[in-house]
């Protein structure tokens, strides 16, 4: 059967920690040992409450984030970014930075996918400006903090646009070069989280 046809006959649900965990387990289980599965699972007081489909992608921000003002008044670091949205194409992304208008203020978004806009660009960007705010796609988004031209230690919220579907009723999780690419960018910022966590530093995740 297509993912459309299984899709379309299924009511959406709103994604849940138990649904990344269960990707990553999938995916990495077969070439790791049970000790570095473990090390890729994060508790559930990491995750925030995932859209319930009934708002807008402003109110939901609205409501995981309450202090966004104080959150983007107190960023001051270049190479970095406070939240950092994960969705499965430049079209979407742009349409995502469309829907913030409501929540962002007067903070600067970054437009990290490929479509149009050389890495190069993206890195000076990051190097000589201060952005609150990433929308893109894994695989830019990967590729930048492979080369150190991103810097997550000041990310607090890194949100997944997972519920969200395309003309195919495809999620992104469903397209496989796009689940490739997040899954390896998301075993590469875990890696770091793990690290980070340990110091009492802390990232949230949620699904919008």
């Amino acid at each position: 059967k297509k993912i459309s046809d299984v899709l379309q006959k299924s009511a959406p649900k709103p994604g849940v920690p138990a649904d990344l965990q269960n990707l990553l387990t999938q995916h990495f289980g077969e070439n790791r040992s049970v000790i570095e599965i473990e090390e890729l699972k994060l508790s559930d007081s990491c995750f925030l409450p995932a859209n319930d489909l009934s708002h807008s992608f402003s109110s939901y921000l609205k409501e995981i984030c309450p202090k966004w003002a104080k959150l983007r008044r107190n960023h001051k670091e270049k190479k970095s970014l406070v939240m950092l949205v994960l969705c499965s194409s430049a079209l979407r992304s742009l349409e995502l930075i469309k829907s913030m208008t409501a929540f962002k203020g007067d903070c600067r978004v970054l437009k990290l996918f490929a479509k149009h806009i050389k890495i190069k660009e993206q890195m000076n960007m990051l190097e000589k400006g201060v952005f609150h705010i990433g929308i893109g796609t894994p695989g830019r988004v990967k590729a930048l903090v492979e080369q150190d031209a991103l810097c997550l230690n000041s990310t607090k919220y890194m949100i997944l646009d997972w519920n969200w579907r395309d003309q195919k009723l495809r999620r992104m999780m469903d397209i496989p070069e796009v689940l490739y690419k997040h899954l390896y960018m998301l075993h590469s910022v875990y890696s770091l989280l793990l690290l980070l966590v340990l110091r009492s530093w802390s990232v949230k995740f949620s699904f919008c």
